[in-house]
């Protein structure tokens, strides 16, 4: 795979010039498929792992109608589990359904409820896009890939790299250890500020998940100046 050959410390100066152009293609590619979304956006997260009747996945297609029948996108990484949920919850209630894949070892098979969509070679632009596309993050249980998401959205806030960004955590039993952590462990030790905290929002609520998100959209829509007025054409 191409990342792997990237990243192997056996990879040689030789190819560079071939590496950053495949890279640079595919974050062009990534950045024109995010410009044909043409309404606020959402990316929803979630374990690829589990089955249509488990609640994060009965949630995440339900909080993913919600955010469609609002007039929202819903972007994931368009594979199996919750992603497959959400992408389903979100066309069934006739929203734009986007799914940002992953090319794998293990392949990620797609789901069929994508209207949009792109295969990616390398985690960093996808990633990239998932940000680039939404307003905000809502986080069911998952694993590993999860988690890094997670970490990167709350990173990219701190340090002032993305703004007005809300994250919603979804599943309070599930999320509540890791809460507990942070502030037992990063806050206590002030490896983070109190303020830090704030960056997420727990809840167990479909429609208190999508009404925060809209909610923060909303208020940073209407702190933002409002656009000077075209002059007429001459």
């Amino acid at each position: 795979m191409e990342d792997q050959r990237i990243l192997s410390s056996d990879e040689r100066a030789a190819d560079l010039e071939r590496h950053v152009a495949m890279i640079a293609q595919e974050f062009r590619e990534g950045f024109e498929a995010v410009d044909k979304i043409d309404r606020p956006a959402v990316t929803i997260f979630g374990s690829a792992r589990v089955p249509a009747d488990d609640p994060a996945y009965v949630n995440a297609r339900a909080v993913a109608g919600r955010f469609a029948e609002a007039g929202w996108a819903v972007v994931t990484g368009g594979g199996p589990g919750v992603m497959e949920a959400a992408n389903r919850g979100a066309k069934e209630a006739g929203g734009l359904s986007i799914g940002f894949n992953i090319e794998l070892p293990h392949e990620q098979r797609g789901n069929p409820y994508v209207d949009l969509s792109m295969t990616f070679r390398h985690f960093y632009a996808r990633k990239t896009m998932f940000v680039k596309a939404a307003e905000g993050f809502v986080v069911f249980p998952g694993g590993f890939g999860t988690a890094d998401e997670l970490f990167e959205s709350l990173t990219l806030i701190q340090t002032g790299k993305v703004l007005h960004f809300p994250v919603v955590l979804f599943g309070s039993d599930y999320w509540g250890e890791l809460l507990t952590w942070i502030r037992g462990e990063l806050l206590a030790d002030g490896m983070i500020s109190p303020e830090d905290l704030e960056l997420l929002r727990v809840t167990d609520d479909v429609a208190e998940a999508v009404a925060y998100v809209l909610e923060c959209y909303e208020r940073r829509c209407a702190a933002m100046p409002a656009a000077p007025a075209k002059a007429d054409a001459q």
